[in-house]
């Protein structure tokens, strides 16, 4: 990640999309991208569809910074990437079923196997604080701990990855599984997966490659290329 000018414009697309697929509105949520010298953030109150490349705004880990202001959420992004080596992009969103449990403060459970997705049995649901603040920060941190995601209490959801395509992924699945955990409350508190086969279907997800699933081990019916060996 070291062409600032291409990362710019990706953040950019990345941000309209998150408002196109709906699970962002207006002007809310941010994005940051780890870049050679810190990272790029968006900037406070600019609207996506207005937004250009060089809008975007260049961070320091010491909180300087050169351009507009940043998003006033830069805390959380500066403490998350500054803490998460392996982290290479942050996105916030306030999409409407994840902010929904986060007004109840409900962690979501494993009731569906793609919690694991998150990176563990659960996507829990952080403490509230105003935003902008340390204390959100700090908050955020916690509930991050050994997770890709996780909610903000009466406030939204923060998914992590590698690449803004996977961050992005993620803020759609937590969401998607935000309206599952919803709609299955209707029925009653729906019945969780046990942790030890949450473990499993981690693992099984940690194999995944290019958004294919291996095949489970320990059995004869594999699939193969064909004239390969059975």
């Amino acid at each position: 990640m070291t062409d600032d000018s291409a990362l710019r414009r990706e953040m950019v697309d990345v941000c309209r999309r998150m408002n196109s697929s709906g699970i962002n509105q207006g002007n809310a949520g941010n994005l940051s991208v780890r870049s050679s010298d810190g990272f790029l953030i968006t900037p406070s109150s600019l609207p996506y569809e207005t937004m250009t490349p060089e809008d975007i705004v260049e961070m320091g880990f010491d909180g300087t910074y050169v351009g507009r202001r940043p998003s006033s959420e830069w805390r959380f992004h500066r403490d998350i990437l500054r803490e998460r080596q392996e982290i290479n992009v942050v996105l916030h969103c306030h999409s409407l079923y994840a902010t929904t449990l986060a007004c109840h403060h409900k962690t979501i459970p494993s009731f569906h196997y793609m919690t694991g997705v998150a990176g563990g049995t659960t996507i829990r649901c952080a403490g509230y604080a105003t935003f902008g603040t340390q204390a959100l920060s700090d908050n955020a941190l916690v509930a991050l701990k050994d997770r890709l995601a996780c909610l903000l209490g009466q406030h939204g959801q923060i998914s992590l990855g590698k690449t803004m395509e996977a961050a992005l992924w993620l803020a759609n699945e937590v969401e998607t599984l935000s309206r599952m955990y919803v709609q299955a409350l209707t029925l009653g508190e729906p019945p969780v997966l046990s942790d030890e086969e949450m473990a499993r279907v981690i693992e099984q997800m940690k194999k995944m490659s290019y958004g294919q699933a291996p095949d489970p081990e320990g059995t004869n019916d594999l699939a193969r290329p064909r004239g390969a060996a059975a």
